[in-house]
This record gives structure tokens, sequence and C-alpha cells, in this order.
């Protein structure tokens, strides 16, 4: 076989490559202009030019990470809305494995929130050099005050489609989801018109009951953030939000691996609950992320990290994290213990299926974007590529 002589031309060999179906052994990808062209078993390895090829030495070649639920990191915030911060958070992640992201608001003023989309809008259209925006995910402001978390209550505001239709307007396809609580007066609306225009709809910051959210999903919510954090519990005569999430596979489970904020026998039960392609790996990772222990902000909020954990400096609550998706995904298999292609599907495969973009990213499959990490045995991160493009792991 030959290969063509094309300058964006990358070759990895002797690797252990993940698709969904199978593990391919000793298998070697070849990635032209920016798209996975061919995968090759290790029979075939034999007769390519290997002139310039990538030895991986065994090591996991998985699909590049896809985080639906970050906030920043590096001392950016999304909600900053300039181009720098957005280059800050997308190079900080992909230096961590994440190749694709939503980027994600907090609860704010309509200008403020007004602002974050129209710099992600301009971000995309502008060609982006690191981890890729793939659109928006507005978390609140159409939440429940007494789950406000570490989102700041004095701009949580009843659910109503009039901001989403501007967005939606000025903006089409950029806001791909939006977490809400379904129980609020409006909210069954405002899910419909967010499934019936391709957005999104999830259960998040609620003080929902089992029932409010079986109604919700049959109106078209089908996601749930930051699962067990911010959401009624489960209870064996009141299941509650989590109850609801658990047992509907209609639901797409977000998941914080970290240890913090779910217990790893918490993370397990929803491993052997979500089981349809609907649990999903996310960092719900704030501008502390990659930084050291101090004061930082969310939404206005004073935050103080201690250990790397971040907490509200007025009630103590849990506010973001600091994982990256590497460390999720190395939690997920050492702690949790998760196959290493399990910890991929949750961490690639499920939130490109959900967030619609699975006939692009997601998976390593031919025609689909070089969007691709390598992985040693032990899990650590050794190289990232975004559309063939191999990024440097340095953040300086």
């Amino acid at each position: 076989m030959s290969a063509s002589n094309s300058k964006e031309r990358v070759l990895i060999t002797n690797a252990r490559i993940v698709t969904e179906n199978r593990i391919i052994e000793n298998g070697s990808l070849l990635a032209v202009d920016g798209r996975i062209e061919q995968i090759f078993s290790a029979d075939e390895t034999a007769q390519l030019d290997l002139a310039g090829a990538i030895d991986a030495g065994g090591s996991w070649l998985l699909p590049g990470f896809i985080d639906v639920h970050v906030h920043g990191g590096a001392g950016a915030d999304f909600m900053d809305a300039s181009a720098e911060s957005l280059d800050t958070i997308t190079r900080f992640h992909s230096t961590n494995g994440t190749t694709a992201m939503l980027a994600t608001t907090v609860t704010g003023p309509q200008e403020a929130l007004d602002a974050a989309i129209t710099a992600t809008d301009a971000y995309i259209r502008a060609g982006m050099p690191y981890a890729q925006l793939i659109g928006v995910h507005l978390e609140g402001p159409f939440i429940s005050p007494k789950w406000s978390g570490a989102q700041n209550p004095e701009y949580i505001v009843l659910p109503t489609t009039e901001w989403l239709k501007d967005w939606q307007e000025r903006f089409p396809g950029v806001v791909k989801m939006m977490t809400l609580a379904p129980e609020r007066e409006g909210a069954l609306e405002v899910i419909e018109w967010l499934s019936s225009n391709g957005i999104v709809a999830a259960a998040g910051h609620t003080d929902a009951d089992y029932d409010t959210i079986q109604r919700a999903v049959d109106h078209g919510l089908s996601h749930a953030v930051h699962t067990f954090n911010a959401m009624t519990p489960l209870h064996h005569r009141n299941p509650g939000t989590v109850g609801a999430v658990l047992t509907d596979p209609r639901i797409h489970a977000e998941i914080i691996a970290d240890g913090v904020h779910v217990h790893p026998a918490g993370i397990k039960l929803l491993t052997m609950a979500k089981t349809k392609h609907n649990l999903i790996l996310i960092t719900d990772a704030m501008s502390a992320a990659g930084l050291q222990d101090g004061n930082y902000k969310l939404g206005g909020l004073d935050v103080i990290m201690t250990d790397g954990v971040c907490r509200l400096k007025e009630g103590n609550s849990l506010a973001g994290s600091t994982l990256t998706m590497i460390e999720g995904f190395k939690f997920l298999v050492n702690r949790v213990g998760v196959s290493v292609q399990q910890a991929s599907e949750y961490a690639s495969g499920n939130p490109a299926r959900q967030m619609g973009v699975a006939d692009r990213m997601g998976s390593i499959e031919r025609g689909k974007q070089a969007d691709l990490v390598l992985v040693s045995p032990s899990l650590d991160l050794e190289r990232v590529w975004v559309l063939g493009r191999e990024l440097s792991l340095d953040f300086k």
C-alpha cells in the first residue's frame, strides 16, 4: 500500500488503537489533511511507506476528549468574553487531552451571557488554533434558587424563550445546550422549544422530584448536568432527580470523576445504570484549573481553592472543579474500574453523539477528524492532535 505525499500526512504506528467496536493491537493510523484516511492492522502496517512515521511504542491511541461542561482554566473564564481568554482556555485544556469543548457560561445578567455567546461565535468563525469550540452550553440562569450551588442567585430568573429566540436568530446553531430547573414556571415550554430547535435541554441546579423530571423528559429533556450534584437526591421512597437520571435511559448523565464531587461508588453505580451510550465524562473546570491554591472568582462570587478543591467563600458550596479530562479519564479506569475502551466512550463517543457531532469527531473512524490523543500504558498523556495538527503539551 502506498500513502499520500501530502504535507499534512501523519502516520502513527505500533499503537493500541481504540475504536468504538474493538481494540487494534499494534495498529497504525494514517491521517491526511486533518482527517483519518485509513486504519491498518499489524499485518497491513508492514506494507506502508513508514517515512516520517511516529512510533507509538505500544501506547493507547484514543479519540480526542470532548468536554461539554467546562467554564475555564489557567486563570481565564468563558464569561470573560474575549479572544485572549478563549485562547487560554482552549490551549490549557488541549494540553490535557481535550480536543473539543462547549464554552460553558454561568448564571449572569443577559448582557454578560450575550457577550459570551458573541465572543464564542466570533472565535469559532476566526478559526481555532487549539481545542475546538463546538458551541455554547448555557448553565443557567433558569435554575432553582434553592440549588444555586456556585451560581450567583442574584441573576436567577424564570425560564423564558425570549432570550433564546434572539440568540438563535443572531447566532444560529451556536447554543448547543442549556441547563435549567424543570420545576420552574415556564420550564416545560422552554424545554420543548430547546428540543425542537436542536438544543440539548439539561436538568441541573434543580429541586425537581422524580415525576417532574419524567414530565420534562416527555417534553424533550435529554440530559442531566454533574449528576448527583445540585439536584434532589435518591431516596427509596422519593427517588428525586437522581432516581430519574439513574432509571431513564433517555437521560444522558454527566459525571465529574474527581473523587470530590462524587464518591467512586456513586460513579460506579452510574456506570452500571447508564449503559445506552448515555454517560458523559465532564470536568466542570473553572478558571482556577491548572493554577495554585488561592482566591478566585466564579460568576462574580468569591472562591477559595484549597488542595485543588474550589469552594465558595460564603456557604462553602463546591464551585466547579480543577479537573482535566485526562485526570478524569485516569480516575475512571484506576479508581472506578472501567476499561480504557469504556472510559473512551464516556470521554469522547458519548458526548459527540449527544451534541450531534459524531459524524465528524468522537471516535477513530475513517473520514472523521484526526482529533487524537496518545496515552501511555500507565495512562499518562503523551501527544495530542487536533485536525491532524500536533499540539504542544507545554503550557506556560
